[in-house]
């Protein structure tokens, strides 16, 4: 009687095995996130939380179905490299971020796990990827780049300021892209003479808007990029106390005081890097997904700022503004 207690336990047993691991819950990803600066919520203003809204509206809920492994750069690029690295030893399914330097940083980091950015970056001409529509390896996402547009802002600026004809441009040689020789180019066949401005570091800045207003320039054109929209607002202040006009290509520039700003929409760029996410998670290797450019953009412009200045916007430019910050 013993043996046949016992034989119909372990069948029992047998049988409940099955049942035990279809009950236990499917595994829940995990995402390790890189971010360039601090923690950040849903309701904050950046790229990341952006994402962060992406990835809701798809159905992700952190702790539920998705885990979310955070590393804070806190504003320091120097930082990228060992955090990145803190993130691969983690083993998460999939890295995140938003920038250049920390899309370097992910892939010195690992050619294994798959690798999700949204870059204003080339991300061909910065070597991460050999081509956009066949990025190979394991890195994939948005670009923010879009550089036919450095010559449409030169050319909206001689539309507002007719008159002006030396330009001072705010650059940073480090990011890797091909706005400067876009801005050339317009300046020639507008003849515009350009002043190159370098500003490789914060500490530059102030060096910079000295020289533009020695060499007597017009108007301050902005190449957007990583460290140009940390200083936004240190640029737009440097810029109206000379009373110069300052012209980028993201919106964030026109609402701290820039005379106007055109360039794609960073914000709905960001809720694809979410999309992007999205298809990795559900089993799309990163070199089967095209690097997306984007396909948004938007003209503001601040006449708030222009009556300071004393400038008037022509009708035409207001017809087909975005937005008008009054």
């Amino acid at each position: 009687m013993k043996e046949t207690g016992v034989a119909f336990l372990v069948t029992l047993a047998l049988l409940a095995a099955p049942l035990a691991a279809d009950a236990q819950p499917d595994r829940v990803p995990r995402i390790g996130w890189l971010v360039f600066g601090g923690p950040f919520s849903e309701t904050s203003p950046g790229l990341d939380a952006a994402i962060l809204r992406g990835l809701r509206e798809l159905g992700y809920v952190y702790g539920k179905n998705v885990a979310l492994q955070y590393r804070y750069a806190e504003g320091r690029a120097e930082r990228l490299p060992e955090l990145a690295t803190e993130l691969v030893r983690l083993k998460v399914d999939l890295l995140l971020g938003i920038g250049g330097d920390i899309a370097v940083a992910f892939q010195k980091a690992t050619s294994t796990i798959p690798i999700v950015v949204g870059t204003s970056t080339d991300p061909v001409r910065a070597r991460l990827v050999p081509s956009l529509a066949r990025p190979g390896g394991n890195l994939t996402g948005v670009t923010f780049l879009s550089e036919e547009l450095a010559a449409k802002r030169v050319e909206l600026l001689k539309e507002v300021m007719p008159g002006a004809s030396r330009l001072g441009v705010l650059w940073d040689p480090a990011h890797a892209d091909n706005d400067f020789q876009e801005i050339q180019g317009a300046a020639r066949r507008l003849g515009l003479r350009l002043l190159s401005l370098e500003v490789r570091r914060p500490g530059d800045l102030d060096a910079a808007v000295g020289t533009a207003v020695r060499e007597h320039v017009d108007a301050l054109i902005v190449v957007p990029g990583r460290l140009m929209a940390l200083l936004d607002k240190r640029i737009t202040e440097a810029a109206a106390s000379h009373r110069l006009a300052v012209i980028s290509g993201w919106r964030e520039f026109a609402s701290v005081g820039a005379l106007l700003t055109y360039g794609p929409n960073r914000l709905e760029g960001s809720k694809r890097v979410a999309y992007y996410v999205d298809r990795v998670l559900k089993g799309t290797k990163p070199a089967d997904l095209p690097i997306e450019r984007p396909t948004t953009f938007e003209l503001v412009v601040n006449t708030k700022t222009a009556k300071v200045l004393g400038l008037t916007i022509p009708p035409s430019v207001l017809a087909r503004a975005d937005e008008v910050i009054e």
